[in-house]
């Protein structure tokens, strides 16, 4: 792992170290303590604050493993779920060979959740967790980068500069992969760089081509390639996305500024209004590893695209949304709690963030009309 040095999760023997640096971290202290507290927190800050410090020190005193934080972050978890969900249902984990490694290659909708929701699954299901592909932006804020290699995520270098500095934090992701998997490691990546904020799942070519470059020296055989991987795809499906309406504002400087600039903490801050926001129902769906030959990447792109918005739950928001769009011939759509709150937003918004706001929802199923599928 020496030659990872820079973007591995922590091994065991440096848990205690990270977990002591955590119960003691002051920015982490204070999110906990306005997180568990807001109100009291205004007013009694330092005693709210010595509270948490001496909480959290307790909570992680004898976490000296990656697994044994793992257990820890299943039963919060477990009350993330109970909380601010309305359900969370799983397909197709029963199909997994628990003795066999997986590169889930996944549709991308929440910063952390998308991860998380899919280790939660496997955990529940008896299977080992994966390691997470992160992007180096996620590494600002020093305890989320913490957590997030606590919980055996790696880093994927977005901002190299220059062609040659680009390429070779591809090379490094991808020996990094095939690193993990061929040690008996499962690998979490997105479909492609960033979350999906307009809601159309589609898989870059260019992800397919970066998982080759680890075997650029063996084989450029990419059905073989494909098949030493282990590609399944995934798809997650949230009823409701606690950050939509963040995702269409930035669609809207986009549209009309030709860019977004993101504001210092702002990706922490969609973190945790993604864990702490209301989610409605959600889904997750393990496909099957492809198998078969593939002419070149845009045809692996397409064989997980085919099962990854196959996989992915279409629930009540999605089809109101498309309906509301103008798409027709589609199911009865059902009540739901979430889709009252769908409504209820969509009403509240702006005249400029209500179409990037139902796309959102309504892409999903635009997507699966696309492709035959509904």
């Amino acid at each position: 792992m020496e030659a990872f040095e820079d973007i591995r999760p922590y091994r065991d023997e440096e848990v205690s170290a990270a977990v002591a640096r955590l119960a003691r971290n002051p920015k982490l202290v204070d999110l906990a303590a306005r997180w568990v507290a807001p109100s009291l927190s205004r007013w009694c800050g330092p005693l709210v604050r010595a509270h948490v410090r001496r909480t959290l020190g307790r909570a992680l005193a004898d976490v000296d493993t990656v697994l044994a934080f793992q257990h820890r972050l299943a039963v919060l978890f477990e009350q993330m779920v109970a909380s601010t969900t309305d359900g969370f249902s799983v397909a197709g984990a029963e199909h997994l060979d628990s003795q066999r490694r997986y590169l889930f290659v996944s549709n991308h909708r929440d910063i952390g959740l998308d991860s998380g929701f899919a280790n939660f699954a496997l955990h529940r299901a008896g299977h080992a967790t994966t390691r997470n592909a992160i992007g180096d932006n996620l590494l600002a804020t020093d305890f989320a980068a913490e957590v997030f290699r606590l919980n055996k995520a790696f880093v994927v270098r977005r901002s190299a500069k220059g062609a040659k500095a680009a390429y070779a934090a591809m090379l490094k992701t991808s020996q990094f992969i095939r690193q993990s998997l061929e040690s008996d490691e499962s690998v979490w990546i997105a479909q492609r760089e960033g979350r999906a904020k307009d809601g159309w799942d589609r898989t870059d070519p260019a992800i397919v081509k970066m998982f080759a470059l680890a075997f650029r020296d063996e084989t450029d055989d990419l059905s073989e390639i494909v098949a030493r991987l282990g590609i399944a795809p995934m798809s997650i499906s949230y009823e409701l996305d606690p950050c939509d309406l963040k995702k269409a504002r930035e669609l809207v400087a986009i549209a009309r500024d030709g860019s977004y600039e993101k504001r210092a903490g702002e990706d922490l801050a969609s973190v945790v209004a993604g864990i702490t926001g209301y989610k409605g129902r959600v889904h997750l769906n393990f496909g099957a590893p492809l198998v078969g030959r593939f002419a070149d990447a845009a045809a692996v792109a397409e064989a997980i695209d085919r099962q990854v918005v196959g996989g992915y739950r279409l629930f009540p928001t999605h089809l109101w949304a498309a309906r509301t769009t103008g798409l027709e011939g589609l199911p009865a759509i059902d009540p739901s709690t979430a889709l009252d709150e769908l409504k209820a937003r969509v009403d509240a918004a702006s005249a400029e963030l209500r179409e990037p706001l139902l796309l959102q929802y309504a892409n999903p199923v635009r997507r699966a009309r696309e492709m035959g599928l509904v």
